[in-house]
């Protein structure tokens, strides 16, 4: 935790003023509200990378930061189902500078919510069993919730194989 804290007071060192650029973003409503430092691993300074996705300057470096903070080597942080409204809302807005990357980063969380097949004990060992992880479901009914949201990305669909706009499996 201390390395995610570490690596967001830098970013606000370099970009000062991008903590400002996005606080007004209708996208972000609420991002404040959430109590981030509840999820374990989760910075409660979160909010202020969403913000920074917003600066013209800090946003490739928000965005950065932000994956760092909220993937892990094996497995995505238990608050990114709390994220990733936000990130769909901005990924939606042609205007958010780093749009392409939160695309991305978007179409990486789909990929990495696909269940584990219990079956498989490579893939259990490595990633986990859903039912240690309940962030994917969770995910994976937030991108449900959106469906009209994804459905207005084409670099997401595009990178999707079933009709439910979720990216390939791993």
């Amino acid at each position: 935790m201390a390395a995610k804290n570490a690596l967001i007071a830098r970013f606000l060192l370099e970009y000062p003023e991008a903590v400002d650029a996005g606080r007004a973003h209708p996208a972000l409503n609420g991002c404040e509200e959430i109590r981030w430092s509840e999820y374990p691993e989760c910075p409660a300074t979160l909010p202020l990378l969403l913000y920074g996705l917003l600066d013209p300057d800090g946003a490739a470096e928000a965005r950065r930061v932000l994956t760092n903070t909220m993937f892990g080597i094996a497995e995505m942080n238990p608050a990114m189902p709390e994220v990733l409204p936000f990130l769909l809302r901005l990924a939606s807005d042609p205007q958010v500078p780093e749009r392409s990357g939160l695309v991305e980063c978007l179409a990486t969380v789909a990929e990495w919510s696909e269940p584990i097949d219990p079956g498989d004990e490579a893939m259990v060992l490595w990633f986990g069993s859903d039912s240690d992880h309940p962030e994917r479901e969770r995910c994976r009914s937030v991108f449900a919730q959106h469906a009209s949201v994804v459905a207005m990305l084409p670099e997401l669909r595009s990178r999707s194989t079933a009709p439910t706009g979720r990216a390939s499996t791993r």
